[in-house]
């Protein structure tokens, strides 16, 4: 690995050991095995490479549904998304949390806000591109509508099961009260 990818390592490591909070950059240069330097030369500051470390937390999550979505019936693909959600969320606790801390420098930090701002149009670009998949019939502009839903509908999801998983239903339990938005489209 180069010095960027020692330092997203790194980053990731010391947030999920110490927390997005207090994580320091002489911590991450530390985990990392470089200079302090390198975080200014790589990324620009420690915000920036923190926050480019935890986009790999919605790279994983988005992954799992991609998998989840793959030939999917149309009335199972909201609770296949529902528990793909809740199985990457278990699996990246901390970084999920530390994302959480990551969004509250929204409007603090520029570079942070456009990089969330960026991951989040290519994250609905790429749920979009499953969907056009799974659902043919439908045009481009419901597809990415569909794709922001599911987005939003995702992300809520990550803050109410991080603060209590057990009042969260499962997928299966959703399919069975809730029908899918799209019973119009013949695919």
């Amino acid at each position: 690995m180069g010095n960027r990818e020692d330092l997203l390592d790194g980053a990731r490591r010391c947030i999920i050991e110490k927390g997005y909070a207090r994580t320091t950059a002489r911590d991450i240069a530390g985990a990392a095995g470089v200079s302090l330097a390198a975080i200014g030369y790589h990324f620009g500051s420690k915000e920036a490479l923190m926050s480019e470390a935890l986009l790999g937390t919605g790279i994983q999550i988005g992954d799992a549904l991609d998998v989840a979505l793959r030939g999917a019936p149309k009335a199972e693909l909201l609770g296949r998304i529902w528990d793909a959600s809740l199985t990457a969320f278990g699996d990246q606790r901390q970084l999920l949390a530390a994302s959480m801390e990551n969004l509250a420098q929204i409007d603090r930090i520029p570079v942070v806000a456009q990089r969330l701002r960026s991951a989040q149009s290519g994250a609905i670009d790429g749920i979009a591109e499953l969907l056009a998949e799974e659902l043919p019939g439908l045009g481009d502009d419901d597809l990415r509508a569909l794709a922001a839903y599911y987005f939003a509908l995702v992300n809520g999801l990550a803050v109410v099961w991080l603060i209590d998983p057990s009042i969260v239903p499962s997928g299966a339990q959703l399919g069975r009260l809730l029908p899918p938005p799209f019973d119009a489209v013949d695919a």
